[in-house]
């Protein structure tokens, strides 16, 4: 029997239990109606960063960015596409660091655009620059697995 997974609402911070097997119908949030998953990565705020990307069973990649930063513009469609590419099995959000500039240094972030994986409240990876497609893939493949099962919790 799969144990359900929780994942908090990218719209209102709400956690929900949703089966494992459930997680490709595109679930919604009970609390607020909207999807779970919205095919496109979430922009945070320093209000709801934590509700959303700190809680959950799906591991989570962490754009930070900057609108002016030429690099994060090309990167974001292909972090977009991965978004779409694993929905069910991960979450990305994004986050502007010049609004939000205590997160990021609690991240550390020195550069962008910058991609950090979390799970379980955890830094599990990080990839500073831009990158091909392929190199994002590459890079990101490891830590995934099907929805329920564990992810790769080694650092690289």
């Amino acid at each position: 029997m799969n144990t359900p997974l929780a994942i908090p609402c990218p719209h209102c911070g709400a956690l929900n239990r949703v089966p494992a097997e459930r997680v490709g119908e595109r679930p919604q949030c009970g609390r607020c109606k909207q999807a779970l998953f919205a095919g496109h990565p979430v922009e945070l705020t320093t209000t709801n960063f934590d509700a959303v990307a700190g809680r959950g069973d799906l591991p989570v990649l962490i754009d930070f960015w900057a609108p002016w930063c030429g690099p994060c513009r090309t990167v974001s469609p292909l972090v977009e596409r991965l978004g779409r590419e694993h929905a069910g099995h991960l979450k990305i959000v994004k986050l502007n660091v010049d609004d939000a500039p205590a997160i990021a240094g609690r991240y550390g972030v020195q550069g962008i655009p910058l991609l950090v994986l979390i799970q379980d409240g955890a830094e599990r990876d990080r990839l500073v620059g831009a990158a091909p497609l392929a190199q994002l893939q590459a890079w990101l493949t490891p830590h995934l697995t099907a929805p329920g099962g564990p992810a790769s919790t080694s650092p690289r």
